[in-house]
Parts: C-alpha cells; sequence; structure tokens
C-alpha cells in the first residue's frame, strides 16, 4: 500500500508594514526629495482608497499651514491602469470614480473602447498630465497596478516611438541570448538589466536601439526622476477572499450588461477577448463558450493569478534596486 503524499504550496513572506510619515512625506516632496508619490499593488488591495486618502491626509496638511505658502496646493491622482483609459469600460475595470470625490483624478477614459492603446502612448500621456499638475504648483500621486505603465511613468526612460519590425525580429529570434545581449552592448550602455530580463523585451530593446541608429527618434517626455513608491499590502487569503466578493458585486452590479453594450455598439468580440480577464470571460459567456457557472469560476482563478503574478513584479522592481514601502490598508 502507497501512502499518499501531500503537497503544500509555500506563500512567499509579506514585506514587514510601514507607517507612512505623511508630513514627513510632503516636506521631502517640497524639498525636491521627491518629485513623484506612487501607490502600488495588486488588485483588491486598497490601491485607490489609499491613495485618495492619502491625498486627502495631505490636503489637510496644507490647508491647516503646516506648510507655509504651500496652502494652495492640492493633491491630484493619475491612473496606472492599463484598462482605465478606454471608454465605456468602467464597471470591468473598477475605475470606481465616485471613490475619488474632490480629489481630481487623470489619464481615466482617454480613448474608445475596441482600440488598442499601447505603453507608448500612456508615457506621452502621463508626461502630459504630470506636467500641468507640477506646473500648477499641486502635488502628483501616480496610482495603479499595471507594473509595465507603473515602470513607464517612473523609472527615467523614455520609450522612443518605434514602428515594429517584423522581419529584423524574426532575424533576431534565430540568435541565442548571449549574441543579443553582446549586439544590445555594443550599441548602448547596459546600466541594468531591465532591457534584456526576458527574450521579448530583450528583441525590443535591440529592435529600438538598431532603429535609433538609423533615425533621430523623438523622446521629449517629461517624467519624474525622483519617486516615493508605496505599496499596498494584503496576504494571499484576504486578496482572493476581497477578489471574489468584488467579482460578485460586479456581476451583481451589471458588468455583463455593459459587455453585451460594448458588443451591440459594434466592437468584435476579439477585440474585448484581447483585454483580458472580464471582457474576455464575459464575452466568451455572451458568445456562448461558457455557461454562466464557467465564466465565474474561470474568472475568479485568472483574477487570483493575475494578482499574484502583479505582486512578482512589484517584487521585482525591489530586486532591481527600487524601495516600495509596503503598508496596510485599514
Amino acid at each position: 500500500m502507497h501512502r499518499k503524499e501531500h503537497t503544500f504550496t509555500v506563500q512567499a513572506p509579506l514585506p514587514e508594514p510601514e507607517l507612512i510619515d505623511v508630513h514627513q512625506l510632503l516636506g521631502d516632496y517640497f524639498s525636491g526629495v521627491h518629485e513623484l508619490v506612487c501607490v502600488v499593488g495588486p488588485t483588491a488591495s486598497g490601491k485607490t482608497r489609499y491613495a485618495v486618502d492619502l491625498a486627502r491626509r495631505m490636503n489637510s496638511l496644507l490647508t491647516s499651514g503646516a506648510f507655509p505658502g504651500r496652502e494652495n496646493a492640492r493633491c491630484e491622482i493619475l491612473s496606472a491602469d492599463s484598462r482605465q483609459v478606454y471608454r465605456g469600460m468602467d464597471i470591468g475595470t473598477g475605475k470606481d470614480l465616485s471613490e475619488y470625490g474632490e480629489i481630481p483624478y487623470h489619464l481615466m477614459d482617454l480613448v474608445p473602447a475596441g482600440t488598442k492603446y499601447n505603453i507608448y502612448e500612456y508615457q506621452k500621456d502621463f508626461s502630459r498630465a504630470y506636467s500641468d499638475i507640477r506646473d500648477r504648483g499641486c502635488i502628483p500621486i501616480l496610482c495603479g497596478g499595471s507594473g509595465l505603465y507603473v515602470e513607464a511613468a517612473t523609472c527615467g526612460y523614455s520609450l522612443p516611438d518605434v514602428p515594429p519590425d517584423e522581419k529584423l525580429r524574426a532575424e533576431l529570434e534565430k540568435k541565442g541570448d548571449d549574441e543579443l545581449i553582446a549586439m544590445l552592448a555594443s550599441l548602448k550602455p547596459l546600466h541594468n538589466s531591465t532591457d534584456y530580463d526576458t527574450r521579448k523585451r530583450l528583441v525590443r530593446a535591440l529592435e529600438i536601439a538598431l532603429y535609433e541608429k538609423e533615425h533621430p527618434v523623438n523622446m521629449s517626455v517629461c517624467l519624474p526622476k525622483a519617486t516615493y513608491y508605496i505599496g499596498t499590502l494584503v496576504d494571499r487569503d484576504e486578496r482572493n477572499a476581497k477578489i471574489d466578493r468584488r467579482l460578485d458585486a460586479r456581476l451583481a452590479e451589471g458588468m455583463v450588461g455593459e459587455v453585451q453594450a460594448l458588443l451591440d455598439s459594434g466592437i468584435a468580440p476579439e477585440d474585448l477577448i484581447y483585454y483580458g480577464l472580464e471582457y474576455k470571460f464575459v464575452t466568451l459567456f455572451l458568445t456562448g463558450e461558457l455557461s454562466y457557472e464557467q465564466m465565474r469560476l474561470q474568472l475568479a482563478t485568472a483574477i487570483h493569478q493575475f494578482a499574484k503574478r502583479q505582486m512578482t513584479w512589484f517584487r521585482g522592481m525591489e530586486r532591481k534596486g527600487l524601495t516600495i514601502h509596503w503598508t496596510k490598508v485599514f
């Protein structure tokens, strides 16, 4: 008789939570230590609520006269969410605009649903909104869970508008990683491994470097040089329970109807599936490929996995040398 083996998934330890000193944070911002405050974290960790509360606490300090001459400064929030840029995609992306109240927000509802917005466009839009907020003497708070968007806004590198070259990519794909890295090193200084931590990034970095060698590239964007990162901390079990409750609330709120309305407007099912998560699985339900119960179960599982990947991304940012001040959201 064989004894049944039991396997257990070991959760990675959570970072130690910190208490954020809002007065010190504002003082550092006004003295130039930080040029941007950025709130990150996985889905359902309370990022938006925390960012809005942080903005209100900062505004309260400003109006109290704690920083003489800055009484009229106010905080404004910029979104770093890759799907909240689309108009008409509200419930599924969790815009929750009522949460913002009196706090101004930016970088939502930028383009119609059905289009394919990209990271280069986001960086330009972020740069414009960020510069405008700073020019008016206000304080920008970036908030979101799309790690690539966060890095495009805060890591100090400009993304040149280089078109894809499928022929070149095919040639590069034939080469090994070491050869590609050597090619890249011959074209530009390699300050860190960000350009080649995945093969896809490595090929794209070479595509850009080779293009820049032959063509002048416009890189006129204004990005913050110093960012103070705050991470919203929640353990996995609690996060998954929140995801499930939020999913049921969004379904009750009319998420299926929202996706149906997008389909009725002429957006192709494959374009909604491209956006992933809620729009993918609800579309599969509406087109008859999944039952309602299958849609609900598979979508919940996909969001759990997505949240885990988000947390992995942010811990990866720390491994690259960035400091994230993790805090509990109550």
